[in-house]
């Protein structure tokens, strides 16, 4: 069976190395200009050219976003932007603007050109023509079921490559294009800047009773009426492979480093597992739990998935409490706190390429050796003994209930 290329995000320098870490086999990020989340950390004309040297030096390709619909006054900055991304070594560029997609082909041609899901394409012939246009990928609509991908995949050049989404939050627009931030917040979705009305609690007043509000309900089960689930395919990688599907990504430039690293760990094993041709490991299947995450579903891979109505809010059930920053042979780390902890406490260490383990916090001291119990101060350093050794950018956390109420 084919092995699917996962593609993780970064959103910062901290995240890229956790998706590189982690498992990624190519990282997509965006420069200061011209990227679909505008809130990301994203990276300056300094910072690109060292995130790509990280990622190439271990392996990993570099795609930015170059995805949102520049403007006129916008457009003359866009020729010098791409010359700077060619020029910092990115691998491939993705597009939804034909402007852009032109400017591309002519002001970075040694980058290949992906188009983006912006861009809606939810058929062959449509596929084709960007291919013959000189696209070298197509994100796929996220409105597709698997049988629609397996049609385009069987009736396009086996050499143009099929992106679809696998996990993430799921936008309840037509494949991202939405109006509704643009009229209530005056921020432009296809700009960067969707501040999610979708997620709104509403409610229905009556002009004459202003402050008395009426609850909208859909069968009863709820009032947040534009609500949708996030997206986990990791269960299905085996239907994405047979479907046609070369690459799947995972979304989420604006989340954790946490979030990306256990989500990316977690599908590189079980795609790794498949392409074995061994079961899934279920522990791995169980890390996507372990991510702040609204409710799962499959996205209309199988068909419509259903709205949940009830709320949007996230499940929170797992805290980073430190990062391990060095360990030694036998096991004991140096790590940077994230958040307070106690001696005592039942931890679960995971980290790049290793399984899940528990142990008790005991025996700490901060970086002068001095004992302590209860680490406070974020981003301060002390020492913690592990049950065996494990690499840098390790993740200590602990079980809390955030969810929000």
């Amino acid at each position: 069976m084919a092995k699917l290329e996962l593609l993780s995000p970064a959103g910062d320098m901290e995240r890229l190395k956790m998706s590189v870490l982690y498992g990624a086999d190519a990282v997509y990020l965006a420069g200061t200009s011209f990227g679909m989340r505008s809130f990301a950390g994203n990276f300056t004309p300094e910072e690109l050219p060292l995130a790509v040297k990280y990622a190439h030096e271990h392996g990993v390709k570099v795609h930015v976003t170059v995805n949102t619909m520049p403007r006129n006054e916008e457009i003359a900055q866009l020729p010098a932007y791409l010359e700077q991304l060619q020029d910092a070594g990115v691998d491939a560029l993705i597009v939804a603007d034909m402007g852009a997609f032109t400017l591309a082909g002519k002001y970075a041609p040694k980058c290949q050109r992906h188009i983006s899901t912006q861009q809606s394409i939810a058929n062959y012939e449509c596929a084709k023509a960007w291919y013959d246009l000189g696209a070298a990928r197509v994100v796929l609509a996220r409105e597709l079921n698997l049988e629609e991908i397996r049609t385009i995949r069987q009736n396009t050049p086996k050499e143009l490559e099929i992106e679809t989404f696998g996990h993430g939050a799921m936008c309840v627009s037509y494949s991202g294009r939405c109006l509704l931030s643009n009229y209530m917040t005056g921020r432009d979705s296809n700009r960067g800047a969707c501040a999610q009305p979708c997620r709104y609690q509403y409610a229905l007043m009556e002009e004459k009773r202003p402050g008395e509000y009426f609850p909208v309900y859909e069968d009863e089960k709820g009032t947040y009426i534009l609500n949708s689930r996030d997206m986990c395919m990791i269960d299905h990688l085996d239907d994405l492979i047979d479907a046609g599907v070369d690459c799947i990504k995972i979304e989420g430039r604006a989340k954790s480093a946490y979030y990306a690293a256990i989500v990316t760990g977690a599908y590189r094993h079980c795609i790794d597992d498949i392409a074995a041709g061994k079961p899934i490991d279920p522990v791995w299947r169980n890390e996507v739990e372990h991510v702040s995450h609204r409710i799962y579903s499959t996205g209309f891979y199988y068909g419509q998935p259903g709205q949940y109505t009830e709320n949007s809010r996230y499940i929170r059930e797992w805290q980073v409490t430190a990062i391990v920053e060095s360990c030694d042979e036998n096991g004991l780390a140096l790590c940077s706190l994230r958040n307070k902890f106690s001696e005592g406490e039942e931890l679960e260490v995971v980290g790049p390429d290793s399984r899940p383990f528990a142990i008790t916090a005991g025996n700490m001291t901060d970086i002068d050796g001095n004992p302590l119990s209860e680490p406070r101060t974020p981003q301060s350093k002390f020492y913690i003994p592990l049950s065996k050794p494990v690499p840098p950018f390790t993740i200590l956390r602990h079980s809390v209930e955030l969810s929000a109420k």
